[in-house]
C-alpha cells in the first residue's frame, strides 16, 4: 500500500509540475504578443481559430513526442523541413524577447555598429537556421 502511495505522490508532482512549466510557456509567449505581432504584419486576421488551434496542435503533439520513445525513419528532406520550422520558431521566440528587452538598440549603440545592423540580424538570422538543422540531421537523424 506505500509503494502505491509513494507512485500517486511521485505523480502528483510531476503533474504539478508539468503545469506549473506550461503555465509558465504559456505566461512567456503570451507577455512577448508574438502571435498577436504575427497576426497584425501578416494581416491575417481571419484566420485567428486556425493560429489557435495549431498552438494547441502543435504543444500536444510535442508532449507527446517528449514522453514516448518514437523515432521517425524519414527521409533527409522532411528532417531538414522540420529543422528548419524549428529554427524559425526559435529564432522568432528569441528576436521577440530581444524585441521585448530592447537588447539590440543599446548593444548597437553602446559598442558603435549602427551601419551594420543588417548584417548583424542575417548573421544571427542564418546562424539560427545552421544550428538548428545541424542539431536535427547530426543528433536526431542518428
Amino acid at each position: 500500500m506505500s509503494i502505491l502511495l509513494i507512485h500517486l505522490l511521485e505523480a502528483l508532482i510531476g503533474f504539478s509540475a508539468g503545469l506549473a512549466v506550461g503555465a509558465g510557456y504559456v505566461a512567456f509567449i503570451t507577455i512577448l504578443g508574438i502571435v498577436p505581432r504575427l497576426i497584425q504584419l501578416s494581416k491575417t486576421e481571419m484566420f485567428l481559430p486556425i493560429y489557435t488551434a495549431c498552438i494547441l496542435l502543435g504543444s500536444l503533439f510535442g508532449t507527446y513526442l517528449s514522453f514516448t520513445s518514437i523515432t521517425w525513419g524519414n527521409s533527409f528532406i522532411v528532417i531538414a523541413v522540420w529543422g528548419l520550422l524549428q529554427g524559425v520558431f526559435n529564432g522568432m521566440l528569441a528576436a521577440a524577447l530581444a524585441e521585448v528587452l530592447n537588447v539590440f538598440p543599446i548593444l548597437y549603440k553602446r559598442i558603435g555598429i549602427e551601419k551594420y545592423l543588417l548584417w548583424l540580424l542575417m548573421a544571427i538570422v542564418f546562424g539560427k537556421i545552421a544550428g538548428s538543422l545541424f542539431q536535427w540531421l547530426y543528433f536526431v537523424k542518428q
